[in-house]
């Protein structure tokens, strides 16, 4: 009788960005969230990670065990500095640094590639070194673009690649999967399904009025944004749904900083938003905060906005789920499975800052209502785990270890 394979090594690949920075600064977000959790999650599993990212300063470690299971490896691959519109340049460099480090510490049982660019990456070593190729996107380029955020067809041809040759694309939801399907024709059968999860012994509800206390704030409603300042965002539709409330108690944090070459120009776009329409005493724009600290921001506010204009899976809405916040968010991409419309949270099917405006009033005015939402949104969340994901992902590893690696069409 043959016994299932055992996933006892993972390299996950993470070439833009790495699991030590912030999330929230510069290309740093929710991806740096996902690969963390998701590689201690594993190692809790019983699957042991390597995360490779790029050396992109300098004094950096060879190595860094971030805990038991999880090490997080720089690689050398182009200078420091670059700008990510550079890195498609070094991915070749990093791959080689990625071969180079199995020769000397030995072959994984699987490689996880984070983004396309890792994609691209984990696409060569795969090939190299005969081993399994799992792939999570996070965003994808053609659906990107269908949400009015042009990307090159360098990208865009490139993920169709490593689909193609992908033994499992890992999608986190359902919609996901679907845009898989329909704009890269990515074979079902190769699709798993793995939801990210949530720190619940980090986000969870608690006292709001101490969480306001300890943020300064004062007895009015609280709306909360947390993202990164891009167009992606819409961090100026948070500003003009507030503008739209026209109340003059209400007060809106912004917790995120610029990030990618639109980063700068819209966060000057933002402030100069912020004080043509009179809102300079309303709204905070709070530095990028370290990740566990932001389930106080969670907990102060009446009401989290998300009105991005494309999400692969809605992490910052799950988290406000978490501390029993109520969501107001864009129906798109992985919002609508996070979001249970009327009963966790408001889908704003007609995305304007009105509508969200009108949405929003209705929660402040009815705090039954609110508290309602808020304990739904609370208790659904608890589905939703980072141990959940790893047995998903284990199981996903496990499937592709037994059959032969998808060769290139």
């Amino acid at each position: 009788m043959t016994q299932d394979p055992v996933t006892r090594d993972v390299a996950v690949l993470s070439l833009h960005t790495s699991p030590l920075k912030q999330p929230g600064v510069g290309d740093s977000g929710g991806m740096n969230v996902y690969v963390r959790e998701m590689a201690a999650a594993l190692a809790h599993a019983g699957s042991a990670c390597r995360v490779y990212v790029r050396r992109d300063r300098d004094g950096l470690a060879d190595e860094v065990a971030i805990e038991p299971g999880v090490t997080v490896v720089h690689v050398d691959a182009g200078p420091f500095g670059l700008k990510k519109e550079g890195l498609p340049e070094v991915v070749d460099e990093f791959a080689a640094g990625v071969l180079a480090h199995f020769r000397r510490r030995g072959h994984p049982d699987v490689i996880h590639a984070n983004y396309w660019l890792s994609g691209v990456a984990g696409h060569r070593v795969k090939h190299a070194v005969d081993v399994p190729l799992a792939v999570t996107f996070h965003t994808l380029a053609r659906v990107k673009e269908a949400a009015g955020d042009p990307e090159s067809e360098q990208r865009a041809q490139a993920e169709s690649e490593v689909i193609g040759c992908a033994d499992v694309v890992i999608a986190s939801c359902e919609p996901e999967a679907h845009q898989l399907q329909r704009f890269y024709d990515a074979p079902p059968e190769r699709i798993e399904l793995a939801p990210p999860g949530v720190e619940h012994a980090l986000f969870s509800p608690g006292d709001r009025e101490g969480a306001r206390a300890a943020l300064g704030l004062g007895r009015g409603p609280v709306l909360l944004f947390v993202g990164r300042i891009q167009p992606l965002k819409r961090p100026l539709a948070a500003v003009e749904t507030l503008a739209c409330l026209a109340r003059p108690e209400v007060r809106l944090l912004i917790v995120g900083g610029p990030s990618g070459p639109d980063g700068e120009a819209e966060y000057r776009r933002l402030r100069d938003r912020i004080q043509s329409l009179g809102l300079t005493d309303q709204v905070t724009l709070v530095p990028p905060r370290p990740h566990h600290l932001l389930s106080t921001y969670y907990r102060a506010a009446d009401v989290v906005l998300v009105p991005s204009r494309s999400e692969s899976f809605g992490l910052v809405a799950l988290e406000a789920a978490a501390c029993g916040t109520p969501v107001v968010a864009a129906p798109v991409g992985g919002l609508r499975s996070v979001v249970d419309h009327g009963r966790t949270g408001i889908l704003v099917e007609d995305a304007t800052p009105a509508a969200f405006a009108a949405e929003t009033a209705a929660l402040i005015d009815n705090p039954l209502l609110a508290a309602e939402i808020a304990m739904n949104a609370a208790d659904r969340s608890r589905s939703f785990s980072w141990a959940a994901m790893a047995r998903s992902l284990r199981a996903a590893y496990r499937k592709v270890q037994s059959l032969v690696p998808i060769s290139c069409s």
